[in-house]
């Protein structure tokens, strides 16, 4: 993997270049904080010194030492990452990552076009080259392929069905879901009391990650170690993604067998 500053001979160009060379890191980062994120979580060690995250356009990522020239060759990540990894719940700490190194791939991406002399027009271009994919915190935090599967489920779904029903008709199997309260149609009119009684106890689930309580239209998974429920948004993971898991184990459960 190559040094610190992720590229200190390359330089790319053109708007195209300089959007492969954004794609590479980004890829590379997103690997780090997504399907990485065990050997990311273990390499930022508080006790060490500052450390920065690096995606290379190769897609590959790094953790490193800040460049030691000065100035550097390429705009530096955020600082220091790995201090708050442990004062941090993890879900928290890896999007604060992650949104830092969506400021960091964009401080790469218009040095070089300013380097290089884009103008405007070619500024435009790229900004919009780049916008068009889902940022690093949108991919960490799974909003990106939720709202993609929520258009699609509302729109194969019958009109007679709530928005809450047809989110949740594509979950994939029960034990990744709660059981779904009533719509409120139904409840008006039906024993208010057995209908409070219900809600009352479904209310009482609260996810082990975020601590809000369960809600109808949310996406909500089981570990099977611990038997927390937890929302998919809070441990990154997917409907899609829920029907290849065989056993799911949430961070906090991973983290402990990691360490023991």
């Amino acid at each position: 993997m190559d040094g610190g500053g992720g590229g200190a001979a390359y330089n790319p160009r053109t708007v195209e270049e300089v959007f492969r060379d954004f794609k590479g890191r980004r890829n590379g980062m997103i690997k780090a904080l997504t399907t990485d994120v065990q050997e990311f979580y273990r390499l930022c060690d508080p006790e060490k010194e500052n450390l920065c995250l690096y995606g290379h356009p190769n897609e590959h990522w790094e953790v490193n030492l800040p460049a030691e020239e000065v100035p550097p060759e390429l705009p530096e990540p955020v600082l220091g990452i790995n201090f708050a990894r442990d004062g941090m719940m993890e879900k928290d700490w890896l999007s604060l990552v992650a949104v830092h190194s969506d400021a960091w791939l964009l401080a790469v991406a218009f040095f070089f076009g300013a380097r290089f002399g884009f103008d405007k027009a070619d500024r435009k271009r790229l900004f919009n080259m780049m916008n068009d994919l889902p940022s690093i915190f949108e991919v960490v935090a799974g909003t990106a392929k939720k709202q993609s599967k929520e258009k699609s489920s509302v729109s194969n779904n019958s009109s007679n069905r709530s928005k809450s029903n047809s989110k949740r008709g594509s979950e994939p199997k029960p034990k990744y879901s709660k059981p779904e309260p009533k719509d409120e149609e139904e409840e008006e009119g039906v024993e208010e009391d057995e209908d409070d009684d219900d809600d009352d106890e479904q209310g009482e689930t609260q996810c082990g990650a975020c601590g809000e309580s369960y809600a109808a239209d949310e996406f909500w998974i089981c570990c099977d170690l611990c038997e927390n429920w937890f929302h998919g948004k809070c441990v990154k993971i997917t409907p899609a993604r829920a029907e290849h898991i065989k056993q799911y184990k949430c961070p906090s459960c991973s983290n402990k067998r990691a360490r023991s």
